[in-house]
């Protein structure tokens, strides 16, 4: 399926009906991609329902679709989180753009001690905004059912707490055992990934105070931007999903 658009207002759908999006989405699909009718499209609202059929109205106000088929795609388990810390250049966004089209289930926003770039006072919901609209345009490039959650921004102290609910897992070069090594249950995932100087020992001994694992992905050091997705794509083979 070449093309594929979200819609927030799609709850249900049967075949034969009509489904139509609106809106910034609607021109985008008319002026950008070009979408004339008959051309198959499909239409998911982000929540695991995707259908698709043939347009039947290609407008700059509203393009339309009558469903050939209705798919609906439970929440897949163990769920797999990425925290990721706060880093400059836009390095954050890129590391969540590739870990939603790899299949991340979830994205934390994390201030780490060493993050040079923060969120405080507005930045903070901009921020989070922000992230929303990379998870977003990242699932309809990748044909996603479910988009990712944007979880609220944590400290180091809220980011702990979360390993009391599921396995955290904290990528550090210097760690003992690799990612590819570990056996994984059935307890959700979170992996954690520091900004550009890295996770501070201190954070380290904090988050494994609280449960979590230290792991390495192998010799090589990556960057803030590449280290979770790459993570992801190992998880997504110990998992069963690739």
């Amino acid at each position: 399926m070449a093309h594929f658009y979200l819609s927030d207002e799609l709850e249900t759908a049967a075949v034969g009906d009509r489904v139509a999006i609106g809106g910034a989405e609607a021109r985008h699909a008319v002026t950008v991609s070009r979408l004339a009718v008959g051309e198959t499209v499909a239409i998911g609202n982000g929540s695991g329902l995707v259908v698709s059929g043939p347009v039947v109205t290609a407008e700059h106000a509203e393009l339309a679709i009558t469903v050939e088929s209705v798919e609906e795609s439970p929440r897949r388990t163990p769920a797999v989180f990425l925290a990721q810390a706060l880093a400059k250049n836009d390095r954050d966004e890129l590391a969540v753009q590739a870990a939603t089209e790899l299949g991340v289930d979830g994205v934390i926003p994390w201030t780490a001690a060493r993050s040079i770039s923060r969120w405080e006072g507005a930045k903070v919901a901009k921020g989070r905004d922000r992230w929303s609209a990379v998870v977003r345009e990242a699932s309809k490039q990748s044909l996603r059912a479910w988009v990712p959650d944007v979880l609220d921004l944590v400290t180091t102290k809220q980011l702990a707490r979360l390993a009391e609910g599921a396995r955290m897992l904290v990528l550090e070069p210097t760690a003992q055992h690799t990612l590819a090594e570990l056996e994984l249950g059935d307890d959700d995932l979170i992996v954690v990934v520091g900004p550009e100087g890295g996770v501070s020992p201190q954070e380290l001994e904090s988050l494994a105070a609280a449960g979590a694992s230290l792991v390495r992905l192998g010799d090589e050091v990556l960057r803030t931007s590449t280290a979770g997705p790459a993570a992801l794509a190992v998880l997504n083979v110990k998992l069963g999903r690739w």
